[in-house]
């Protein structure tokens, strides 16, 4: 959205840079017909690695913004949503492909 104010975080997760921004009130329209603010949050590897929840490093996301607030904030749900998905057999998999070196 044109006029959404955004918050910027740094986090280094696991030897990568990422950044959050996160805007609590996405839409205004929204909050008025639900009742319930939408927040907008975006996370990026800054070095477009892939990250848990997306293979491209970015990763666009709409939630409650009463959920991000109840996880502790933007920075604390980004890194519970990050180690949620690290979790996962493909990721971890993939991460191990990562770290190991190729010598072709």
């Amino acid at each position: 959205m044109k006029n959404a104010s955004y918050q910027t975080y740094r986090l280094d997760w696991r030897e990568l840079e990422i950044e959050i921004r996160y805007c609590p009130d996405w839409s205004g329209a929204f909050r008025k017909s639900c009742g319930e603010a939408v927040a907008h949050l975006e996370i990026e590897s800054l070095c477009r690695s892939p990250l848990p929840m997306t293979g491209t490093g970015y990763r666009s996301h709409f939630v409650g913004a009463r959920l991000v607030d109840e996880a502790g904030g933007p920075l604390a749900f980004a890194e519970a949503w990050l180690e949620q998905e690290a979790g996962t057999p493909d990721w971890k998999s993939g991460e191990a492909a990562r770290r190991q070196m190729s010598l072709f």
